[in-house]
Order: C-alpha cells, then structure tokens, then sequence
C-alpha cells in the first residue's frame, strides 16, 4: 500500500496482539486493508504488539511495516502474558475510536463496519458478542458456564461471551489511561465504567492456521482476576461459613456432651468421628486460605506497579504518543546494537540522558 496522507476523516486505530501468528498475519493485513478501502470517509493505524514470539512474526511485522506505513510495530523484550502485552497496546491508539483484535483470524475484521456504524450511533463502546462459536462444543460450554458463574459472582453487570474485542471510543481509551491499572481484567474494566455500549453478535470461526496460545493456566489466572477484581463475595462466603461451621461444631460438641452424660457408661466416642472432622475442616480453611491468597496475590500485583512490557523495538511509530498518557518511555542503547524502549516514568540510561523521550 502507498504510504498515504492523513485523510479529511476520522482516525481509526486496529490494535493487534501476536504471539507466535506468523501464518495469519499477512491474510490478516489484507483483509483490514479490503475493510477500510470500503470505508472511504476514514484513515487508520494498523499497531501490531508482538509479545516476543519464537517464530517469524516478528520478521513478518517488519516486512508489513515496510510495505504500509499505516502498519505500526511493537517488539517487547519478552513475554509480559496475555493481560499486560495486548492492554499496553490498545493504549497505543491515537484514533478517534480504537479496535481490539487477536490476530488468529478468530475475530472478523469484516465486523470493523458494523463496529464503526454503532460506534456514529452514538455508542462510546462496540463489544463483539459470541452468539455462537465453531470451537469444540466443550469448551464452549465451559466458557459459557464461566460467564455466567462471573456475572453471578460479580458486583457489576457483564456481558456473557465478550472477551474485550471490540470498538472503543478516545474518551475510553483517555480514561483506561488515567486509571492505569498495571494488571486489568479488561472486561470487567470496561463494564464497570458504564459508558452507552452496543453489541455486535457474530459467530466465531474455527481457526485455520497455528494453535490456540491458551492453556488452563492462562484460563484460570483471567478466572480468578475476574474474581479479586470485581467481587467481594468469596471473602464474605468465608466469613459466612466460618460463622456457620462455628455454630455446627458448637451444635456437635452439645449433642455428644449430652449423649455421654446420658449413656455414661454404654456411650464410645471413637476416633472415626475426630478425623472426619478434622479434615473437613482443615480442607475448608485450606480452599478459603487459597482464596484469601488469591486477593493477596492481585493487591501486590498493584502494589508493584510495573509497567505492563517493556519494549524492544518500536516501527512506524513517527510522532510522539499524545499529551497525558500514563507512562513515559525513553529510548536506551541496547547490548547487540538494537536499541530498548524501557517503560517507565522518568527512566534513564546508565550513564547518560536518554536519546529520545516518547511520552505514552
């Protein structure tokens, strides 16, 4: 594609994690390319993230970035995980609205008009909405259960089957950066602003090429970020049931102290009962004691405040991000001759000033 002058219209920015995506990400180019060549009245960015893949995607970045310099890379240094890297990106957006997709193909980028038509509506968030899905029919199922199970344990209101693909307008994006949070459950996030929404039911496709980069622990690591993040409700169901099991033993210990006071003599009491009860109630303080570090394990989390990556290698990014962005990030020599993009506020090369100071 021609490098191409900003257009009179609004910008639009494609937001693209890639973790090992070599096989999609030429067909995925080629087709945004063929959605905004429909959509005359607006420019757009094209921000890829890559979260140090071990294949050739990063090589295949660079060749697109080449080619289009609507394309605009992102290296990290190494993998920062499914949460932090594709946040960090979508915080890149310098559009007037910004599109979160993967890049397995497995979200649309055909839904991009419809995406961009609710968004002139009036609504200030488009969320894509799984009405159906060519996945294996269990784990459909299990992410549905998920939802559910979330919305229900959940102190806000959120919307089964997204997963934060979608459209977001600047002042979303504006305030996702106020609020800077280094470890976000997105969907809950976004919930919870209560910005006007609309919805964009689709079926998702089988992938084609590659392998799903998720696995149980991932799952289960954005499982329980849903949990700590947004309800209160397994710390108060451990005080219930403390209280509750306090009340049964005291109820127990009665029963036996009345049964042996009135069958003195014919009344054993018996080791059976002593270890069944012991280990239910160690296994119940165990499954609370792991929930209680689960909220322990996501505060210090916040604590740290580290930035959500740290980059490698940045393209096509020509002007500085806009003015009171959450971080600042400055350029530093790197060993083999390359050069790393370190975010943090105020950061500094050993030795020296920094070269360039890109705010973000």
């Amino acid at each position: 594609m021609p490098d191409g002058a900003a257009m009179a219209g609004k910008l639009i920015s494609v937001v693209t994690p890639c973790y090992n995506e070599e096989e999609n990400l030429r067909e995925l180019h080629a087709r945004i390319c063929a959605v905004f060549a429909e959509l005359p009245g607006y420019d757009y960015e094209h921000i890829l993230i890559d979260n140090a893949s071990t294949d050739r995607t990063p090589d295949v970045l660079r060749e697109l970035a080449r080619a289009d310099r609507r394309v605009k890379v992102i290296v990290n240094t190494r993998n920062f995980g499914h949460i932090r890297s594709p946040y960090h990106g979508l915080l890149q957006g310098r559009g007037d609205a910004t599109i979160l997709m993967a890049s397995d193909l497995q979200d649309p980028p055909e839904l991009i008009p419809e995406f961009v038509a609710k968004w002139e509506a009036g609504a200030k968030v488009v969320m894509a909405v799984k009405a159906q899905s060519h996945e294996s029919a269990a784990m459909f199922a299990i992410r549905k259960f998920y939802y559910s199970l979330s919305d229900r344990l959940s102190d806000i209101r959120l919307v089964p089957n997204f997963t934060g693909t979608g459209l977001y307008d600047r002042a979303v994006i504006d305030e996702l950066k106020r609020i800077d949070d280094p470890y976000p459950y997105f969907r809950g996030l976004i919930a919870d602003l209560g910005y006007p929404s609309a919805q964009v039911l689709f079926t998702q496709p089988r992938r084609k090429r590659g392998i799903t980069k998720n696995n149980f622990l991932t799952l289960y690591d954005m499982a329980m970020l849903g949990v700590t993040s947004h309800s209160k409700l397994p710390l108060r169901l451990a005080t219930m049931m403390g209280f509750a099991l306090s009340a049964v033993s005291l109820l127990i210990a009665l029963g036996y102290l009345i049964a042996k006071l009135v069958f003195w003599s014919q009344f054993a009491f018996g080791t059976a009962p002593i270890l069944i009860g012991f280990f239910f109630f160690m296994s119940v303080q165990l499954f609370f004691i792991g929930v209680i570090g689960e909220y322990v394990g996501s505060i210090h989390t916040q604590v740290l405040r580290r930035p959500h990556v740290v980059e490698k290698e940045r393209l096509n990014f020509d002007s500085p991000a806009p003015a009171g962005s959450a971080h600042v990030s400055a350029e530093l020599p790197f060993a083999d001759g390359e050069q790393v993009l370190a975010a943090r506020p105020g950061a500094v090369p050993f030795g020296g000033e920094p070269k360039r100071v890109v705010e973000r």
